[in-house]
């Protein structure tokens, strides 16, 4: 049987005198997905993330913190070992996520209202939910 390709199918394959041979990587990236929306995954997982809302303390609670800290302000130079839980903002939508954080405390600005641990984080204390040290024994 005779086909219509007989004449050149066992002809050696071209090679462009004139222009470089394509890499595989090249070749290949011209069969790669296109994704017409960039972006659009992120987006979707940035909207499906769930934030909290900050739980408001009331005043009994509120007055136990307030305690906690002054206790800590009586102890900051022996540089107390605590275990802060506190609400962080979320930076790109409403809400947050409550955090613990352990460490030693390093001192307590009153002016900017603020905890700074050793390791250099500053919590602020508008947003912390309970702190918890050996210093407490029996306040609870």
């Amino acid at each position: 049987m005779k086909g219509p390709y007989d004449d050149i199918i066992h002809l050696p394959h071209h090679v462009s005198a004139n222009r470089p041979q394509m890499s595989m990587t090249d070749r290949a990236a011209q069969f790669s997905p296109f994704a017409a929306l960039t972006g659009y995954g992120e987006a979707v997982k940035e909207t499906a993330r769930l934030t909290g809302e900050k739980i408001e303390l009331d005043e009994t609670e509120q007055a136990i913190l307030d305690r906690k800290q002054r206790i800590l302000m009586d102890a900051i130079s022996e540089h107390p070992a605590i275990t802060v839980t506190y609400f962080k903002k979320d930076e790109r939508k409403a809400g947050g996520e409550y955090r613990t954080v352990s460490g030693k405390l390093k001192k307590i600005d009153e002016w900017d209202r603020t905890l700074i641990l050793a390791d250099g984080e500053q919590i602020r204390s508008d947003d912390i939910f309970n702190i918890e040290s050996e210093w407490f024994r029996g306040l609870e």
